[in-house]
């Protein structure tokens, strides 16, 4: 049977898990240069935070999305690409024929005679192209990343939060486990004693022999209670253990005042929009919002501010003359071109697009109302968990 100090921790120990987590500072534990190591409560909380895989996965995915801020921003930049071919074709409209690329300019002269034979052809170009007009699109293609930042941050916080409660209530589990194990030691203690009575009486013909017997089978069931208490202190501490990060390591529990329960006044003030389970669903309706802008922007024209200069080389020259050995190898006539170009979307789009944003703004309501329910549930738990504190004090 558990004492009434190991029943009041197990009470209490939501409470003291949250107002620990709130502070989870170290306190000097004993984390290196010993077989066992010494852990109090905010000792093994931050312990864990530190070093539990999930918490460094979710760190190493924050810098992937803070990273995904600066490619976002990269769009403001002007592009610069380059090409250069050679290629051995026959003659075609213009002399020589090409392998198709990206940024090479269209060529059209005039239709010459048609030939089986083929010649070695060059071209060199590099295109530099920059948007200086986006109607906002690019502002809000890095509020989507900066989201997304927002929300590997938040999954961040929830990890952490997950991690802290799993070991905070581990960590009073075990010294629940230890209190059980030292119940279960002084009742055996206390059978062996009223054993020893029993059967010196009925050694002594004062008590019938089946008194013994029954005095052997509750020591016996006290015996088996303390290995199952051990057992499962054991267990306790090895699940706390794997949970700090130190799966294998022995480890032993600081109690401190933990058997105390705190004043209600004490606890620090908590808002449960602030809770990292909150913050986490209202990244998810930012991400939804900033998805929603960027459609927003879709349907506005694109105005390119573009240059570029290229340089074409043939054996075959204009007057249809073969100059040959190997002359087409290298360019050998160089232009420029610049201008302005102005892209419009598709118009027979609007309806897939107004679709779209339909969604989009059904996905938004959806997520705030999960927002609305996640602030609701949390404000339920917090006022069940002081209310039973200040029963307890």
């Amino acid at each position: 049977m558990l004492s009434v100090n190991t029943r009041t921790l197990l009470r209490s120990g939501g409470v003291l898990v949250l107002a620990v987590c709130s502070f989870s500072g170290p306190s000097g534990a004993q984390a290196s240069g010993s077989a066992s190591k010494t852990f109090s409560l905010a000792d093994a909380i931050s312990y864990g935070l530190k070093n539990y895989p999930a918490v460094r996965a979710s760190l190493e995915e924050l810098n992937s999305a803070q990273a995904g801020v600066s490619l976002a921003r990269s769009q403001y930049l002007p592009s610069l690409s380059g090409v250069y071919q050679d290629s051995r074709a026959t003659q075609n409209q213009v002399p020589g024929i090409w392998l198709p690329t990206s940024i090479t300019p269209t060529v059209e002269g005039p239709v010459g005679g048609s030939s089986g034979q083929s010649y070695w052809g060059s071209q060199a170009a590099a295109l530099f192209s920059w948007e200086p007009i986006d109607f906002g699109l690019r502002g809000s293609v890095v509020g989507r990343a900066k989201s997304a930042a927002e929300k590997s941050e938040a999954d961040l916080a929830v990890t952490r939060l997950q991690v802290a409660s799993a070991v905070g209530n581990y960590f009073l589990m075990a010294l629940a486990r230890q209190r059980a194990v030292i119940a279960a030691e002084a009742n055996v203690d206390r059978w062996q004693t009223f054993n020893r009575s029993v059967h010196t009486l009925v050694d002594n013909t004062l008590k019938p022999g089946v008194d013994a017997s029954r005095a052997d089978a509750q020591l016996a069931l006290a015996r088996t209670q303390l290995y199952e208490a051990q057992q499962a202190g054991e267990a306790a501490l090895s699940t706390l253990a794997a949970l700090m990060g130190l799966a294998g390591a022995q480890i032993s529990l600081d109690t401190g005042h933990l058997l105390d329960l705190p004043p209600a006044g004490s606890l620090p003030e908590l808002q449960p929009a602030d809770n990292p389970l909150a913050k986490d669903q209202m990244a998810i309706v930012k991400q939804v919002r900033a998805q929603e802008k960027i459609l927003s922007k879709t349907d506005y024209p694109r105005i390119f501010l573009q240059a570029e200069a290229f340089a074409r080389g043939s054996e075959v020259p204009n007057n249809g003359s073969i100059v040959g050995n190997w002359n087409g190898l290298a360019p050998a006539r160089g232009n420029w071109i610049a201008g302005a170009t102005i892209t419009f979307p598709n118009v027979f789009d609007f309806k897939a697009l107004s679709a779209e944003k339909q969604i989009t703004k059904a996905n938004e309501r959806s997520q705030q109302a999960l927002y609305d329910k996640t602030i609701q549930d949390l404000t339920g738990q917090l006022q069940n968990a002081l209310s039973a504190l200040r029963a307890r004090n």
